[in-house]
């Protein structure tokens, strides 16, 4: 079993440890250097432009980040670096510029954001610039048509189920993404407790994260149902509140 111990030991600062987009924006080499200062793992997310390469960005669509019309998909990575992001002169940087920058110093959690009909090629490039990356890493996704190819096209690097819900259709399609050799669960801090997470932690030993926390009763719920937070918003201490 991979040993992912370094998953839980210290938070995750959500898209790097941004403002809440008023000077350091997210997903931001700026984010990121403030998580590294701080010693916070990093989760940021990625998407698959239109030339094929990988980009950190959240959002599918240009308008919120960017201030643009269109999507992700439409434009080159260098396309996209030349955008700058909300009302600062920081831009989106590709997922190997970002693994450059951090280097190993803090783990990384990449989100997979997969846009069907665009996203084809997505895990196979995510785990082909990871394969020889120095760093704690882990990939994750909301996304179970990606999880499906995670294994395949990403060996070696663990995978994550990004989720949330709590009814029983939510919670049993949780449940099938244990065949394809997850690793980890991210979930939803306020859809806690809930069977599936119960099932992960207590008869499998896996280790559960929770999104996204934005202050410390959020955070004391979630220490009290899983093993480490996404935050942001606030900075709680280097190895959490538990």
């Amino acid at each position: 079993m991979t040993d992912l111990s370094w998953l839980t030991r210290r938070p995750v600062a959500h898209r790097g440890l941004h403002d809440m987009n008023d000077k350091v924006w997210e997903n931001t080499l700026r984010a990121f250097a403030r998580a590294i200062d701080k010693n916070y793992t990093i989760e940021c997310d990625v998407h698959l432009t239109l030339d094929n390469e990988v980009v950190v960005f959240h959002d599918n669509d240009l308008r919120r980040l960017a201030g643009e019309e269109g999507y992700v998909w439409q434009k080159t990575a260098a396309e996209m670096g030349a955008l700058s992001i909300g009302t600062t002169r920081d831009h989106a940087p590709t997922l190997q510029e970002t693994l450059d920058f951090v280097a190993g110093r803090v783990p990384l959690v990449v989100e997979l954001k997969g846009i069907p009909g665009h996203d084809a090629g997505l895990v196979a490039k995510v785990g082909d610039l990871l394969k020889d990356y120095p760093g704690k890493v882990a990939i994750m996704s909301f996304d179970h048509w990606l999880i499906r190819n995670f294994s395949r096209h990403a060996p070696g690097i663990p995978g994550g189920l990004t989720a949330w819900g709590v009814a029983n259709q939510e919670i049993e399609a949780h449940f099938s993404m244990l065949a394809h050799d997850i690793a980890f669960v991210s979930y939803a801090f306020d859809h806690l407790p809930n069977r599936f997470v119960g099932f992960v932690r207590e008869k499998l030993a896996m280790p559960v994260i929770t999104w996204t926390v934005r202050d410390e009763a959020a955070a004391g719920h979630s220490f009290a149902h899983a093993d480490q937070i996404t935050f942001e918003g606030f900075e709680p201490p280097e190895t959490g509140m538990a």
